[in-house]
């Protein structure tokens, strides 16, 4: 089914709380929207920062308690980088791509093609120690457990996104780009179907969740914010693909 969207709304959810170890996102959702007097409605589509998903399921490391390694070392030297964090990087990666003074480009264990392996220092508090924040171990699980939990909550069904800040090759500038996904489909096939003419469509495959978590991200800030949740209001859409689906195949791969 093609997405059809006459009035599409995102609401960006105010006030939400800072997120420590073990929160119950869902809950804090839910509590959100009751707030901000908002009712989740069927078909509605949560969209989740990455942040806040890492931060509940414990993924913030101490750089103190990170013993790089030979490798890391002289990585960090090439790459002029805090040797701590590149050893992370390279834990949660299965192949450098790119490494220049100031760049380090990696192929993360979820196949995503990311700067830092998605490690970022930015919105957590650091306390006394400096801190580095780690994608979730599956944000496609992440997904699902979220969007059951906050559907068990609010009494509808609901799809959720889980969203980070991710370069383009070729292009200047980070934009929202979906890393998991749960109650829709991440990716919509068009091929066959016809153009405004009736000309079948040829190549035509819609990133349909990176759209969304472009459009979302624009509401939810990249600062000090604070509004790490969007509500998406509007789509028709039927399918359910994790946000795997949307990862181009290595035989398939012409840009590396």
């Amino acid at each position: 089914m093609t997405p059809i969207a006459p009035r599409l709304s995102i609401m960006a959810l105010p006030g939400f709380p800072s997120i420590a170890s073990g929160d119950d996102l869902a809950a804090l959702i839910a509590t959100a929207c009751a707030r901000a007097h908002w009712t989740i409605a069927d078909g509605d589509i949560v969209v989740v920062a990455q942040k806040i998903v890492s931060k509940a399921e414990g993924r913030a490391m101490r750089l103190a308690e990170v013993t790089p390694s030979r490798a890391a070392q002289d990585l960090a030297v090439r790459v002029e980088k805090d040797p701590r964090l590149v050893e992370l990087i390279l834990s949660e990666s299965t192949a450098v791509i790119r490494a220049v003074p100031g760049v380090l480009i990696v192929e993360h264990r979820l196949g995503l093609i990311l700067a830092n392996a998605g490690i970022d220092a930015s919105n957590i508090d650091h306390g006394n120690d400096e801190m580095a924040l780690l994608l979730p171990v599956d944000p496609d699980a992440s997904a699902r457990r979220l969007r059951a939990d906050l559907s068990a909550q609010v009494g509808v069904k609901v799809a959720v996104l889980i969203i980070d800040s991710i370069g383009r090759a070729w292009r200047l500038g980070t934009v929202g780009t979906a890393i998991g996904a749960s109650g829709l489909p991440a990716l919509l096939d068009l091929r066959g179907k016809p153009d405004m003419f009736g000309r079948p469509l040829q190549t035509s495959e819609l990133g349909f969740a990176d759209e969304i978590a472009a459009a979302a991200s624009l509401a939810m800030g990249q600062a000090d914010e604070a509004t790490p949740v969007t509500i998406v209001r509007g789509l028709t859409y039927a399918g359910d693909d994790p946000a795997a689906a949307l990862l181009r195949d290595r035989d398939r791969d012409l840009f590396r």
